[in-house]
């Protein structure tokens, strides 16, 4: 037997045992903020429920299948031992564990119960923080329903089990299931994000608001789903259409899907490309040529699941910085405790905090759902994806340095938040699409306008920072001389005032204070850790310690 050469000290204790809801000032109090008007019993069910999924993320259990649903990817199956094609893809069994625990938490049924959106983002925050892939699909079923609702006939027989709480696993037909996911298949090869060039045919047949469909779709998320939207081009123009897994009659519809993607990150869950050979039946869902329309309300969805979905990472990130160099010791002393640390600390706090308050508001807006918070909606969400997902990657980069080596180490959990980290940038239109988005709506939607300058209004005369960056935007908005060369820089300067707007109506005064100086005061250097050193910073960074 060897002998010892040293004794392990000095190494904080795993991020483990909690509870990640209840640990997060800032999501727990936006979850009772927004809750509050609908009366103390809807609240205190949402935060029992929500505590429950806050010590499942939490807990060993869930990590050790976060990190064998992302070692053990999904593998394709596209024939059977006899040499029938079956197109399925295999997932290891964390990743249904995963999946079925977030679906019987509710995390698709936001539409039909007292504050659901609001409890439905922060049950999708908390599970993303355990293991981000499986939103995936989370995002795609919760997000079909406004889409299908074009179609009522199809809404009466989907939409139940799209919102149900029950996870079946496998391909049979929706009447033998008590749940059913979907996926969504819009991009092509040749278009991209530019959906109008699809080429994908839809040719209709005899029935009534039946097609089958010609061509390919290039990413397909979520493959595996009991169903997927997709556009295709109808005699009509571009539309919208259902194309289910399996038909009425038990058989398998043709859906070929060609390989799985190599991606950076998000490891655990399926993208695909598949093709549509000509006799893949489909229901139109909508209006031949009015596609886009029909599908815009399942991409809002998503795009806030993106805003989530970062705010997520970068939380979890956060506190597992605030974490490890609260019990970590170097020269001399507890890092938590040494100035510059604790200026990095802050920063990072702030920008995770601001993303939080933002993704929760705009999902108590859809609670609400009045044409004042629909048009707030409309311009608020491409906001809010274009700089809350931009803001994603390097805040996980800077918390994964705050562990030192320990974080470029996979087993610190790290590398894969930063692997993940960029996707919501990409996935349901980057950052230039988010942007031109928001010039749209300016451009031919003006009570857009007008429903966010009501939201940032009602923080005007409390911070004068905050007075005069709001200025400065409506000088910027004023002037369309070259608006689209410019669209990032208004879209990053809209973003940060109604993120400054809304912590300082609902932060502490020490974060809105922090907010404002730095984000918007200008007292602020290009990397985190450069807030000016008057602020109080260590109770912002104890905001943001996650207690085990």
């Amino acid at each position: 037997m060897a002998a010892s050469t040293h004794t392990v000290t000095n190494q904080p204790p795993p991020l483990v045992g909690y509870d990640v809801f209840t640990a997060d000032r800032a999501l727990s109090e936006a979850v009772e903020r927004h809750l509050e008007p609908l009366g103390p019993e809807v609240s205190a069910v949402a935060r029992e429920e929500l505590a429950e999924c806050g010590r499942a993320a939490g807990s060993e259990q869930a990590r050790e299948w976060g990190e064998l649903a992302n070692t053990c990817p999904p593998r394709l199956r596209t024939h059977d031992r006899y040499g029938h094609r079956i197109d399925e893809v295999e997932f290891h069994p964390a990743w249904h564990r995963l999946l079925g625990r977030a679906v019987g938490a509710g995390l698709t049924d936001a539409w039909g119960r007292p504050g659901g959106h609001v409890r439905r983002a922060a049950g999708f925050f908390l599970a993303t923080q355990t293991e981000a892939g499986h939103g995936c699909p989370l995002s795609m079923t919760h997000s079909a329903v406004p889409a299908l609702r074009a179609d009522p006939e199809l809404a009466a027989v989907w939409a139940p089990l799209l919102t149900s709480r029950v996870y079946e696993q496998g391909l049979r037909p929706p009447a033998e299931k008590a749940g059913v996911l979907f996926g969504m298949g819009m991009t092509e090869k040749q278009g991209g994000s530019d959906v109008r060039a699809n080429t994908t045919e839809a040719r209709p047949l005899a029935e009534d608001g039946a097609y089958v469909l010609t061509g390919h779709k290039w990413f397909c998320s979520a493959p595996m789903s009991d169903g997927s939207l997709v556009l295709a081009q109808a005699p009509g123009g571009l539309s919208c259409f259902l194309v289910p897994r399996v038909l009425s009659d038990g058989t398998r519809n043709a859906f070929a899907i060609q390989r799985l993607k190599d991606k950076l990150g998000n490891r655990s869950n399926a993208s695909a490309e598949v093709e549509f050979d000509g006799t893949t039946w489909a229901r139109r869902v909508g209006e031949e040529g009015r596609g886009i329309r029909t599908i815009i309300g399942m991409v809002a969805a998503t795009r806030l699941d993106c805003v989530l979905g970062s705010a997520a990472l970068m939380r979890q990130a956060v506190a597992q910085a605030v974490h490890h160099t609260a019990y970590r010791r170097a020269f001399g002393g507890v890092l938590i405790e040494k100035p510059l640390m604790r200026n990095v600390l802050a920063d990072l706090a702030l920008e995770s905090e601001a993303a939080t308050v933002l993704g929760m508001r705009l999902a108590a807006a859809y609670d609400t759902d009045t044409e004042a918070e629909r048009a707030f909606l409309r311009i608020a969400v491409p906001v809010a994806k274009y700089w809350v997902t931009k803001r994603c990657t390097p805040t996980v980069a800077e918390a994964l340095e705050c562990l030192g080596g320990n974080g470029y180490v996979e087993e610190s959990g790290m590398p894969r938040l930063l692997r993940e980290s960029p996707l919501n940038s990409i996935w349901e239109g980057s950052g230039n699409v988010q942007a031109l988005d928001v010039l749209r709506a300016l451009q031919n939607e003006p009570m857009a306008l007008n429903a966010f300058l009501r939201e940032v209004g009602q923080a005007r005369g409390a911070d004068h920072r905050l007075d005069r960056a709001i200025r400065d935007m409506l000088a910027e908005l004023a002037d369309l001389d070259g608006i689209e060369g410019r669209a990032r820089r208004l879209v990053e300067r809209m973003a940060l005032v109604l993120q400054g707007a809304l912590l300082v109506r609902w932060a502490p005064p020490e974060v809105s204070d922090a907010f404002c100086a730095s984000r918007l005061g200008g007292d602020w250097g290009t990397a985190f850790g450069t807030l000016p050193s008057t602020l109080d910073l260590g109770a912002v960074v104890e905001r943001a310690r996650a207690e085990v």
